[in-house]
């Protein structure tokens, strides 16, 4: 490989890279592949593995089966293994449990230890003047080469106006939920605030209260109550690799309009198991005469105060326009992820691509130009190495890339490919 330390590095190793690590061993078994991952050990959604919670879509559409059943990664595979699959087969319930499938995420990752060198955080990504590849800063001051880059850090948490000017540990995106239930339950009797109306915020509503009996619970949300996810077989099609290359092609007002029509398959809604539990709750509360868990409906978080005993959230009716605080012990920001945003917005590229941002081209509405193949494309001119951003292209690919792993095994094999053959001399 001459001077490079790998044909390609991923950085990150969650579903997206993990089902690419899948793809090249079964597509592409001479490439060398490195992926760098930030935390000690292989998981996924660690904050959020709530008991009863499930995922929400078929167990199949998993790290590989939609491109190969045969594929020993697959979840039913993993089951067998596991000597659990006619219990699994057994439950009367319609998704797998969160819990279970963590243990598959877990269990494919460890296949591949020997390409993953875990505790090594990123800094950057460079593109030096006259060399071809690319150079991976690592926190700790090395550097690696590779001749092909794929980037699959998730995306951030995304925190609302009120809050981005603070700092303050009582205040934690719903993905760090179970981090801080330790501290929580230090605090008898704690009021716990929770803002949004996501399916995540209706189970952290739920289990804080069930978790935490002696608590008081106050659930913000913007809109009148919560949506039902639109589970419609027809609206289903946004995750068929068809949708992907239509949505791809649309133009700019039709994306805004398509992106307006499906958002609540993917956003803003919950599943009806979750409401219902969530409601019945509620009414049971009324029978018991118990108010532990209340709802602001139609309601903005207008200002926010970190104060020594405690965080102060000035709220603001949206309709009648009453303002109103809400004194709270600790606030779960259950708000949803970024997705990439134009030049002018918070992330225009991941930060750890602000070396080669200035040689990305831009649409003609400033976002980063993104190949089919989910490459980053560079500006006239310019020249760029094979960067590929692996699960973060939802505002060019659509909703299939909305962090399901509804298409995760068919977009690792469109970057295997691609890879495969910028790699040929």
């Amino acid at each position: 490989m001459g001077d490079f330390d790998a044909d390609v590095i991923g950085i990150g190793f969650g579903p997206s890279n993990i089902a690419l690590a899948v793809a090249l061993e079964e597509l592409y078994p001479d490439v060398r592949a490195v992926f760098l991952e930030s935390r000690a050990a292989p998981g996924w959604q660690s904050g959020m593995l709530l008991s009863g919670s499930d995922i929400q879509h078929h167990p199949v559409r998993d790290l590989v089966s939609p491109r190969n059943p045969q594929s020993r990664y697959s979840f039913l595979n993993f089951l067998h293994v596991e000597g659990r699959l006619f219990d699994f087969l057994n439950l009367n319930i319609p998704f797998p449990l969160r819990k279970d499938y963590a243990r598959y995420v877990t269990w494919a990752a460890r296949h591949f230890d020997d390409q993953v060198r875990y505790a090594c955080p990123v800094a950057g990504v460079s593109a030096p003047d006259g060399e071809r590849g690319a150079t991976v800063h690592l926190a700790d001051g090395r550097e690696l080469r590779a001749r092909s880059v794929v980037l699959a850090p998730g995306r951030p948490p995304l925190v609302p106006p009120a809050f981005q000017a603070l700092a303050d540990d009582r205040v934690f995106h719903y993905v760090r939920y179970l981090e801080h239930v330790e501290r929580i339950a230090e605090r008898p009797g704690a009021h716990i605030a929770v803002i949004g109306g996501s399916q995540g915020a209706a189970e952290v509503s739920l289990d804080a209260a069930q978790r935490f009996p002696r608590s008081r619970v106050t659930n913000v949300l913007r809109g009148f109550g919560y949506r039902q996810k639109d589970l419609s077989p027809f609206n289903g099609e946004v995750f068929f690799p068809e949708f992907v290359d239509y949505y791809y092609d649309a133009s700019p007002e039709s994306k805004r309009d398509l992106d307006r029509q499906l958002r609540y398959t993917n956003y803003s809604a919950a599943d009806m198991d979750v409401l219902t539990a969530y409601h019945t709750r509620l009414y049971e509360q009324r029978l018991d005469g118990d108010h532990q868990i209340q709802l602001r409906r139609n309601t903005d978080v207008t200002g926010v105060t970190a104060r020594e005993d405690g965080i102060a959230l000035e709220l603001t009716e949206r309709h009648v326009g009453e303002t109103t605080r809400l004194d709270a012990d600790f606030v779960v920001l259950a708000t949803g992820l970024l997705d990439l945003t134009d030049e002018d917005g918070p992330q225009f590229l991941p930060s750890l691509l602000d070396g080669v941002a200035g040689s990305v081209g831009r649409t003609p509405t400033r976002y980063a130009r993104v190949g089919r193949d989910y490459r980053l494309l560079p500006a006239a001119g310019a020249e760029l190495p094979p960067i590929y951003l692996n699960g973060l292209c939802e505002t060019s690919h659509g909703l299939g890339d909305a962090g399901s792993f509804s298409l995760v095994s068919l977009r690792a094999a469109a970057i295997a490919d691609s890879v495969s053959k910028v790699l040929v001399p």
